[in-house]
């Protein structure tokens, strides 16, 4: 775990349960999870066993069925749990693995007490918001909490939307409940600029009256802007918000959000929580606390590479854990990894020229049939250029669809799922699949342990003979097809339950393709192995490349 100290716990049980709850104003992405998450991220490195929950307010069950435009990705927990991509901050930062009863969605809240009352637990009760609602989101909260000395939790949204209305009542209700918990309130707004660059804060003001109204007073409010607040401004955000001036932090733009525990240590946010959650006695002393973060996301740079990433949105929060991993590889080996997007839907001359002059090639995963024949496409062009791949769960199927067209000769080879008419289903729908018929929670999902053949590249790259990641999928390669898709070149090296879960071709610098998302357990300190094998691949063919140039010039 990142910057975990190593002495025993020195928190006191006695102490109680403590809880920050982070809401937001103004406008709805601010960044209220990432200002969480380096939060917990400096708590931690202070000696807390850190845990967090993100409420969506959403009435859908989980983030499984929507669409990466509206919330960005879908991330994967361990227990397979479909949830917000801020929960994979929260992993990533923290260095936790979390599980499904750290998401609360307004869907699983009215499931259950719905259930509930079918089944007659309330006795005859009328059942209302307040409290058989505002009762389950407690119990929830609570339950998420267990084992933990802090748990942070955040709102999704804004104050003021409708749908978050019971969830702010529930927590105005749980800040006077039980004498052993101390409670913070933490409220992320705006702060734009005016024309003549003045720091404005009436939108902060009009998000903390609003807060005010439902009974919730901020303890402490960190102001996004572009630049750090000026003296004058939190002077002036504290006098009409009724919070101390001390209390009033910034949160600023940086170029990379893992530099954001570092900033907001800057302006003391860590040690003003844990002075209002009587922690002080309890940290580790400051020379005792974990500087590890900061020397992973401070390394220096010495290299820098180009990956094209090839997918169908165009929008980065869609592939956010695939960036991220990718970053974290590069924090390993002190490469500078640039990203540049290449629309598999419409693959014109500026993107072709982006996959051209590409030194890695990325094709991540997906649903449904846009996109698929440019992904092919690029892949092609990897295999034939000796360019490193890599392929995540569809980019894995697709790495199979285009061997068996093109290498093997099986014209119309596809995906069932793209082409249910293809002569040659070199992928098909799980067996397991065929009988259902809702589409929430019902794929192959969460953490599945992989063999791996001895000898081959993903034996190499992980260092072992299996690995344990995590599944999002509901097609797999057809058996049927297996003896002749092993032909010229490609192997499937990693397999489970007769399953095939990891492809390469041994005529490649690295051709690697995984069915599982290796992304999703990918953290700062812990990159995950497929990338960081990318990247020593693609250093590999430029140290050749360099070289080539220097032989050829002398």
């Amino acid at each position: 775990m990142v910057g975990m100290p190593t002495d025993p716990q020195r928190y006191d049980p006695d102490l109680g349960r403590k809880f920050v709850f982070v809401t937001g104003g103004v406008m709805s992405g601010l960044g209220k999870g990432i200002t969480a998450a380096s939060t917990g991220r400096l708590l931690s490195n202070a000696g807390f066993d850190v845990t967090a929950v993100k409420i969506d307010p959403y009435l859908n069950v989980d983030a499984g069925t929507m669409n990466p435009y509206q919330h960005g990705e879908v991330y994967v927990l361990k227990d397979g749990g479909e949830v917000d991509l801020d929960l994979g901050n929260y992993e990533r930062f923290l260095g936790v693995d979390m599980t499904s009863d750290h998401n609360v969605t307004t869907g699983k809240v009215y499931k259950n007490v719905i259930e509930s009352e079918r089944a007659g637990d309330y006795l005859g009760e009328t059942v209302q918001v307040i409290p058989h609602i505002t009762n389950d989101i407690k119990r929830r909260i609570r339950e998420a909490a267990e084992g933990s000395d802090v748990c942070l939790v955040e709102i999704g949204g804004t104050v003021g939307d409708i749908e978050g209305m019971p969830y702010l009542e529930a927590l105005r209700q749980f800040a006077h409940e039980q004498d052993d918990e101390d409670i913070l309130f933490t409220h992320v707004t705006l702060v734009p600029y005016s024309k003549n660059g003045e720091q404005k804060t009436k939108p902060t003001q009009h998000s903390v009256k609003e807060l005010r109204s439902i009974g919730l007073q901020p303890d402490i409010l960190v102001g996004r802007s572009e630049n750090e607040l000026d003296d004058k401004t939190k002077e002036k955000i504290a006098l009409f918000c009724d919070v101390p001036t001390d209390a009033v932090f910034s949160n600023s733009d940086v170029e990379d959000v893992y530099h954001v525990p570092l900033m907001v240590e800057e302006e003391g946010l860590d040690e003003y929580v844990m002075q209002e959650l009587d922690l002080k006695d309890e940290a580790l002393p400051e020379e005792k606390r974990s500087t590890e973060w900061r020397d992973l996301v401070t390394r220096e740079r010495t290299e820098s590479v180009d990956v094209a990433l090839v997918g169908k949105y165009d929008l980065e929060d869609a592939y956010m854990s695939v960036h991220e991993a990718l970053k974290h590889a590069g924090i390993q080996r002190g490469v500078e990894v640039n990203v540049s997007w290449v629309d598999a839907d419409d693959m014109n001359d500026h993107h072709a020229d982006r996959l051209k002059n590409a030194d890695g090639v990325v094709v991540p995963g997906g649903f449904g049939s846009r996109g698929t024949e440019g992904k092919v496409e690029a892949i092609r062009h990897a295999r034939e250029n000796d360019v490193p791949f890599l392929g995540l769960c569809l980019g894995f199927q697709m790495a199979v669809i285009e061997h068996a067209r093109n290498v093997v000769g099986l014209d119309g080879a596809d995906s069932t799922e793209i082409e249910p008419d293809t002569p040659h289903p070199v992928i098909d729908l799980l067996p397991e699949q065929y009988e259902t018929e809702e589409m929430g929670g019902t794929m192959r999902l969460g953490t599945h342990e992989t063999q791996i053949e001895e000898g081959t590249l993903a034996a190499a790259v992980y260092d072992d003979t299996s690995c344990t990641e995590r599944h999002r999928h509901r097609y797999e390669v057809n058996p049927e097809y297996i003896p002749q898709l092993e032909a010229d070149g490609l192997t499937f090296s990693g397999y489970a339950d007769n399953r095939m879960e990891i492809v390469e071709r041994e005529d490649h610098p690295y051709f690697l393709g995984t069915q599982f998302h290796p992304e999703f357990r990918s953290r700062p300190d812990r990159a995950s192995p497929p990338f960081v094998g990318l990247l020593d691949a693609i250093l590999d063919e430029q140290g050749d490349a360099a070289a080539d140039e220097t032989e050829v010039s002398a």
